[in-house]
């Protein structure tokens, strides 16, 4: 290593965050977290710990006040008012400031083709879907975070700092059964034995990224003499895989044979299970095209190199608690069996 870094992370108990805290102190770096610190984390003598809500610009003045990094990530920006308060800290200075985005950036807009290139962001917006419903909420995550990475944009000009939005699909990691339960769900109701309902057949396109070659991106990242001249970078396994294909991956790192049942979208919705029984499928399932991180030397693996062992690390350390959807598994099967007959 040419330098040791102090590095800052805000946010540092998630799946992303977890293991490019990982990376960076196996690298030899200095790492601190700014977290509420409702989640301990594992002791290092490279590591060190502030306390503060990110929501609250007094406690992260407090934390961060007069205080110099050499690289700042930050996984905690989901708004413009994020970036701006961080922005606000008197005397905080970031170094090159890496801010994890997400594809959900390009779903808000009215362009429907995939896989996006970093240029697609700049499609109009799509209109405001009806509030209270799962796609206001997914528009409404993707709007903020659209808004960040403008604030972000913007406040690296005024300021002169070097900053780049990460945008990411879908992570995939062994910790994430204890985070989002979405393979879990998959996983859950393979193991069960009952017919596994598959919209569509399975054959929407998936693109995920493993949280080791994020965090080796951002090693990476820190290690550059220089940033590249982009506002933001997309990064994704390399090429896709069908939704059923990576299913039928999942299964066989499990050994398990699936009994999947097709399923139309239409009978999905008529039954109120749309939204419950299938992650990775439908509209806010992001698919990006990573060929300018490539073209700069990134690299990253697909599902059938990193699957089997976040397979294991989820059979091995289960949830406690079961998907959500999962409360709704006797309609499904209810629906699995109408389908079949």
């Amino acid at each position: 290593m040419a330098k040791k870094l102090n590095v800052l992370l805000l946010g540092g108990s998630g799946l992303l965050s977890g293991a490019a805290r990982g990376a960076f102190l196996a690298a030899g770096h200095s790492v601190t977290v700014l977290s509420r610190g409702t989640r301990a984390l594992p002791e290092h003598p490279g590591l060190s710990t502030l306390l503060a809500d990110r929501k609250d610009p007094a406690a992260l003045a407090a934390a961060l006040r007069g205080k110099t990094f050499d690289l700042t990530v930050d996984f905690l920006a989901y708004t413009g008012e994020d970036v701006a308060g961080l922005f606000s800290v008197p005397g905080f200075i970031p170094g090159r400031l890496a801010m994890i985005s997400t594809g959900q950036v390009y779903l808000v807009t009215d362009n429907r083709r995939q896989p996006y290139g970093e240029a697609d962001s700049q499609a109009p917006l799509m209109p405001e879907p009806p509030r209270e419903t799962r796609d206001w909420r997914e528009w409404n995550y993707g709007v903020g975070k659209r808004a960040a990475e403008a604030a972000l944009l913007r406040f690296s000009k005024e300021r002169g700092v070097p900053a780049l939005a990460l945008r990411l699909p879908v992570v995939q990691g062994e910790a994430d059964g204890q985070a989002s339960r979405r393979l879990w769900a998959w996983l859950q109701r393979l193991r069960d034995g009952g017919p596994v309902l598959l919209p569509e057949g399975g054959v929407q396109p998936v693109s995920f990224i493993y949280a080791g070659d994020a965090a080796a991106a951002l090693l990476r990242l820190a290690g550059m003499p220089a940033w590249p001249a982009l506002p933001a970078l997309n990064l994704a396994q390399p090429g896709e895989t069908s939704l059923k294909e990576f299913l039928e991956l999942a299964a066989a790192g499990a050994g398990l044979k699936p009994n999947f049942v097709p399923v139309s979208a239409a009978a999905l919705a008529a039954a109120g299970l749309a939204d419950t029984c299938a992650p990775y499928w439908g509209r806010w399932c992001s698919r990006l095209d990573p060929s300018a991180a490539f073209a700069l030397g990134f690299k990253t693996r697909g599902p059938r190199e990193y699957l089997p062992a976040v397979v294991r690390a989820h059979l091995a350390n289960p949830p406690s608690t079961p998907h959500d959807g999962y409360a709704r598994r006797a309609e499904e099967l209810t629906l699995a069996a109408q389908l079949s007959a």
